[in-house]
């Protein structure tokens, strides 16, 4: 598992895609798939639209399940994640919004730990920090 995380349109999914430029690779967009699409390589972007649609009061149990899916879903294929760095210290005033960015901050670490390499997309620039 690769992750790729930077702030919104910092350019993540140009540099992941080309990267993968020169493989069969599925982008996949703000859902986790349900079935496996047959590829070499398996791009997932956008968790964060996804986890909108869930219970977020079960933060815990919705990583580990997500998490677990995940791994599935890197059988017998590469998977490279791209998520949005939503924290950077500023904490919403909403409810929803605050435990958006908790989910996503506890959910980052158990992909961080899992993952094989992570890099960090600042404007275009990447910077490998795992």
């Amino acid at each position: 598992m690769h992750v790729f995380i930077g702030g919104a349109y910092n350019g993540k999914t140009d540099y992941v895609m080309t990267l993968l430029e020169d493989q069969e690779a599925v982008l996949v967009d703000g859902y986790l798939p349900e079935s496996i699409p047959e590829c070499d390589v398996l791009v997932i972007k956008g968790l964060e639209k996804w986890l909108v649609t869930q219970n977020l009061e079960e933060d815990e149990a919705l990583v580990n399940a997500m998490l677990t899916r995940l791994q599935a879903l890197e059988q017998n294929r590469t998977l490279y994640i791209i998520v949005t760095d939503m924290g950077r210290g500023v904490v919403p005033m909403e409810k929803q919004a605050r435990l958006l960015r908790d989910t996503c901050g506890r959910l980052y670490q158990a992909l961080f730990a899992e993952a094989e390499r992570v890099i960090r997309i600042w404007y275009g620039i990447a910077e490998q920090i795992k």
